[in-house]
């Protein structure tokens, strides 16, 4: 049996994704989406039309979204958790900027704060901390676009 030409068209809207994204300072995101792609602490994946339920947890690196038209979008986070049942996905990020808008003057000074510290004698310094500042800094840097 073959569809037809409105019956194709309705098909593939109907193959989308409910995404939200949402950090404890915004409401980062909120539409329908024909894929998910994201950094998660076992790997990265992509998220399409009727993946299987799960739950990751996120790491360091770049969430893209191809949204219902075809354009993507592309974020940098820091760490979170993306949850996916029904076609319906959200993400909760401790943080994540959409990559157009990262500050790369503020982002380079974090890399610089954190270099030091991590470089530091001093005892009271968490160098764990400031490895994953270091880590966050790099990432938004490289996300950003605007550094070559």
């Amino acid at each position: 049996m073959r569809l037809s030409k409105k019956q194709n068209q309705c098909s593939k809207v109907d193959k989308l994704i409910d995404l939200e994204i949402v950090s404890p300072v915004s409401f980062v995101y909120q539409g329908k989406v024909k894929s998910v792609s994201a950094p998660g602490t076992n790997g990265g994946f992509q998220v399409l039309y009727n993946h299987a339920p799960f739950v990751s947890s996120l790491t360091i690196g770049k969430v893209k979204i191809v949204d219902e038209n075809g354009n993507e979008k592309l974020y940098s986070i820091s760490s979170g958790i993306l949850e996916v049942s029904n076609n319906k996905a959200s993400i909760i990020a401790e943080s994540i900027e959409v990559t157009d808008e990262i500050d790369i003057e503020r982002a380079k000074k974090s890399l610089e704060r954190a270099i030091e510290r991590m470089k530091s004698d001093d005892k009271g310094i968490d160098k764990d901390r400031a490895r994953l500042s270091y880590e966050r800094a790099k990432n938004r840097i490289k996300f950003s676009g605007k550094e070559k």
